[in-house]
């Protein structure tokens, strides 16, 4: 492209500047030259387009009308060929062109508009030529860059050096992978984070406090891996600085790529690791070996937790295992992550007071959920293990509790296993099958019950349970006379064949709503 500044310029195009339009219009980027005579050109003028006319409209339209139909197209301005019977451009286009804020500039009597048509080609060329020389030549620095193992902030300080723009690259995870005059938080690259989940993914994303940036997206197979952020919408981006950036996000796909090999290499040996616990070879010294591989103290104390989306939704499983491994890398934890075909485990260094590692997984937990919305998240854990201690045990605990709370349609979402109910562990033993039949069989009579003649027999139940049988106070939470809940606790019965006035009946009636809990929606 080329400027009216760069045309007025040229000796040869004898071009004068008549009106030079809104402020930056002689520098403003022109796309092309079109020749017109037509009253109103718009339906055949681009953007940003020059416009070139001898005037031969003026016998069929004002100037002020022509002028408005040029300024519709957003063309960059208006070039009046002088003739031998017009020796000066007319006065009433200069007036419209001023009033309208659109350049005008005058060319010479002997110069054709042809000339000026070959001047734009050859700036055309020189323009396109240098842009593909710099793109060969940042290609040949950005490759050296990846080959040497400068990574994701070596490209970036190449694509610095020719686009001064603030820069960012952030992993689908939320990882920070590399900043260059741009600082995003925690909350900004979730933000990115989650518009790099969507199908597709937006490439102009308002990250908060009314702050917009544009996403050039870097993957090499599939859904995009991470984003080259750069600050602004695409339209405040200039056509070369859109280019550079374009080609860099796509070098940094082949630096993605060796990272999710490298990730995928981890996981398999974080398996391994997993499955050499789980066999029982907790205190081996291959087992301490492949511990400190992974940055572990294996003389220092250690946890262990299992991670799982709620109801088997094991789909975002290697995305909430990409955000566990940025989650624990920014809070300084050398951590084990090992995803498998049901849950997360996390086997990590955990220095700290063990009063704190609750609060500190619970915050781990909300956070994940934010990676995955509209679904539940859930973590077991185990306490602190004493350095040189069996690792199977609170392996075993860690994912039991995991398994308990992922199966429960309320509850709390971090607990150990000791802190579960008795009877949560003895029914997480039991297929959810058996456990969907089991609460139907005892709830559906009540249900059925409820829906006919609105006689709330199972919110009667489960509010007498909730009141540890408490006729009183029963009663009062359900604004119902004593007899009225005598009446209702014999209907119970009689449907269930389960007495809530006996412990039996009651325990049989819990746990029918505890199964519920359970395997529902």
């Amino acid at each position: 492209m080329f400027t009216l500044r760069s045309l007025a310029e040229s000796e040869e195009l004898r071009l004068t500047v008549l009106v030079t339009g809104a402020p930056g219009a002689l520098d403003a980027d022109v796309a092309w030259v079109h020749n017109t005579e037509l009253p109103d050109p718009s339906p055949y003028v681009g953007r940003s387009e020059l416009v070139m006319t001898n005037g031969l409209w003026a016998e069929h339209a004002e100037a002020a009308d022509f002028v408005a139909n040029v300024r519709r197209s957003h063309a960059a301005g208006v070039v009046f060929g002088l003739r031998r019977s017009v020796r000066r451009t007319p006065s009433d286009l200069v007036a419209a062109c001023r009033e309208a804020d659109l350049p005008l500039l005058e060319l010479a009597v002997e110069v054709p508009f042809t000339a000026l048509s070959h001047a734009a080609a050859a700036a055309y060329a020189r323009r396109r030529h240098d842009s593909l020389e710099a793109s060969v030549r940042r290609g040949d620095a950005l490759a050296e860059a990846i080959s040497r193992g400068a990574g994701t902030e070596g490209a970036l300080h190449v694509l610095r050096r020719e686009v001064d723009l603030p820069l960012a690259v952030v992993e689908r995870s939320g990882r920070r992978l590399a900043e260059a005059g741009m600082h995003l938080g925690d909350d900004e690259a979730t933000a990115v984070a989650a518009a790099l989940t969507r199908r597709p993914p937006p490439l102009e994303v308002n990250i908060g406090n009314d702050r917009t940036v544009t996403l050039f997206l870097v993957g090499a197979f599939g859904e995009p891996d991470a984003a080259l952020v750069c600050p602004g919408p695409p339209s405040a981006i200039g056509e070369f600085e859109q280019t550079a950036l374009q080609q860099c996000a796509h070098f940094l796909s082949l630096e993605t790529a060796r990272r999710r090999a490298e990730r995928a290499i981890e996981s398999r040996f974080a398996a391994e690791l997993v499955d050499m616990i789980m066999s029982g070879l907790g205190a081996s010294r291959e087992l301490a070996h492949r511990l400190e591989g992974f940055g572990l103290d294996t003389g220092g104390p250690t946890a262990m937790c299992a991670i799982a989306p709620a109801h088997g939704d094991h789909a975002v499983l290697d995305e909430l295992a990409e955000a566990a491994q940025v989650a624990f890398a920014a809070a300084g934890l050398p951590a084990v992550i090992a995803p498998g075909g049901r849950d997360i485990i996390c086997l990590f260094t955990w220095r700290d007071d063990e009063e704190d590692l609750g609060a500190w997984l619970a915050g781990l937990v909300a956070r994940l959920g934010g990676r995955v919305p509209d679904r539940r998240v859930v973590l077991g854990y185990s306490g602190v293990t004493t350095p040189g201690a069996p690792l199977r045990t609170p392996l075993v605990e860690a994912r039991e509790a995991c398994r308990i709370l992922a199966r429960q349609a309320s509850g709390p979402s971090v607990a150990t296993f000791a802190e579960l109910p008795s009877y949560s562990a003895l029914l997480g033993q039991i297929d959810p099958a058996v456990l969907r039949r089991m609460a139907d069989t005892l709830l559906g009579p009540l249900r059925e019950q409820d829906a006919s003649r609105n006689t709330q027999l199972e919110i009667t139940l489960r509010t007498f349970l909730d009141r540890g049988a408490q006729f009183s106070a029963t009663a009062e939470a359900l604004f119902v006379h004593v007899n009225t809940l005598r009446k209702r606790l014999a209907r119970i019965r009689e449907l269930t064949g389960r007495d809530p006035l006996l412990i039996d009946g009651r325990v049989d009636l819990f746990l029918a709503l505890q199964a519920d809990a359970m395997t529902g929606p």
